[in-house]
């Protein structure tokens, strides 16, 4: 049972940043295929991005273009979601997917 901790989340006013993070409590190979998912209140879960950093690969919600990276250091087990010009519409929980595991979220709150 792979658990994934997230962390980073907290309030930001629109146009900041935020940092988050992803550890799997056990190790994952580069060739896996790590998710960001959200979920806005009262909405249903949307896929963010995703990365194989064995393969060199990122993909990119449309909404997040060019304002969100993902990244993964491999030494660290760990992925991150760098999200700058944050906005309001951002404002959501935030999970980290690898598989059929999911980490407990992290909130990013985003005020105008």
């Amino acid at each position: 049972q792979v658990q994934l901790v997230e962390s980073g989340g907290g309030l930001v006013q629109s146009g900041g940043s935020l940092r988050l993070s992803c550890a799997p409590s056990e190790f994952t190979f580069s060739s896996d295929w790590m998710n960001w998912v959200r979920q806005a209140p009262g909405k249903g879960l949307e896929w963010v991005s995703n990365i194989n950093s064995g393969e060199r690969r990122v993909n990119y919600a449309d909404s997040v273009k060019g304002r969100f990276t993902i990244s993964r250091d491999n030494a660290k087990n760990t992925m991150y979601l760098q999200m700058n010009s944050l906005k309001p519409e951002d404002t959501a929980i935030y999970y980290c997917n690898l598989g059929r595991f999911w980490g407990q979220g992290t909130q990013v709150t985003v005020s105008s």
